[in-house]
């Protein structure tokens, strides 16, 4: 019958089949995983939705649609929060290896975090059940860490967010695991490039419906394609806010930026068409085509000349790890 066929000839984890009737656009399948952590500790502060996972004051926010200049208080507890938010991403960044784990991972993004008296920001999010996000291969985004190994050729994107003393800092950034083939490496210089051409036009008076035609244009010379489902964000006291940040030509987004905006630019690259569905966790989007996807984010605050990258890695002058 189909399910034996599908899962001889798509090469299932035999003995874990959480949906056995969903049919798989690539390879990657779900693997065990443990039960979310309740442990953070008391004294550092939690946002609004860690106990039910409704973030509140974003859905009270919702219909202001206003993009907020913040002051000078809270641009340094932005910077702050973006800088720790770059130390728990090097922490993950040198746990990238052949057989680890992307729980494995998770876990040490948890301790990293809580050390810096930080509170990971997707834990419980609307549910997410870890600590940070583990994109492979074909996941676009909003993988859920378990218990399947890295393997060599793997393309793995680690998304962090850090809530510190009521700001979240966010970002993320793709690796490769061992050795990539040339089209994987293609596509993620592509991915990393296309945002590092968006970051250059961000200053007091352009269009935030401007970042997309940057981008896109630049996809399309690649041979590459644009994720559509998912957009930049605005980001302070709250995750995800005003303005809305779409990678992709001629969108329609709202808004002019202005010096004290802070908001995130996080184009998902595919190697194929542009399309995106989910996996029955809720959780993990995916190509529909199966073929890989890559992603870069940086928080960004406007400045009265340009713009600030506060998740910037202090290392090697910036650069990325898959450079290293």
């Amino acid at each position: 019958g189909k399910q034996w066929y599908q899962r001889r000839v798509r090469g299932d984890n035999g003995c874990y089949i959480p949906y056995p009737n969903y049919y798989y656009s690539g390879r990657l399948r779900p693997a065990r995983r443990n039960e979310r952590r309740t442990d953070v500790p008391k004294h550092i502060q939690h946002p609004d939705y860690w106990k039910d996972g409704t973030p509140l004051s974003e859905i009270q926010s919702r219909g202001v649609g206003q993009i907020r200049i913040l002051n000078e208080e809270e641009i340094a507890g932005m910077r702050l929060a973006g800088r720790l938010g770059r130390e728990v991403m090097d922490v993950a960044a040198s746990m990238v290896k052949v057989g680890v784990t992307t729980e494995e991972i998770d876990d040490a993004v948890y301790n990293a975090t809580i050390n810096r008296d930080c509170y990971p920001s997707p834990l419980n999010y609307r549910g997410f059940p870890k600590s940070c996000c583990t994109s492979v291969n074909e996941v676009i985004c909003h993988g859920i860490p378990d218990k399947r190994p890295l393997e060599d050729g793997d393309i793995v994107n680690i998304d962090i967010t850090v809530f510190k003393d009521g700001f979240h800092g966010d970002l993320n950034e793709t690796f490769y695991v061992g050795n990539v083939d040339e089209k994987g490496k293609k596509l993620v210089e592509a991915s990393y490039e296309c945002l590092q051409r968006a970051i250059a036009s961000v200053k007091p008076g352009a269009k935030y419906r401007d970042v997309g035609n940057i981008i896109q244009k630049y996809i399309n010379t690649q041979g590459f394609s644009v994720v559509r489902s998912y957009c930049g964000h605005g980001i302070n006291q709250l995750f995800h806010t005003a303005p809305s940040v779409p990678h992709y030509a001629k969108n329609k987004a709202v808004g002019i930026m202005k010096p004290g905006h802070c908001f995130t630019i996080e184009p998902m690259i595919n190697e194929g068409g542009w399309g995106d569905t989910l996996w029955p966790d809720d959780w993990t989007a995916v190509t529909t085509d199966g073929k890989r996807s890559s992603q870069f984010e940086q928080t960004l605050l406007v400045t009265e000349t340009g713009c600030e990258i506060l998740t910037g890695r202090k290392e090697k002058n910036g650069q990325p790890y898959f450079r290293d």
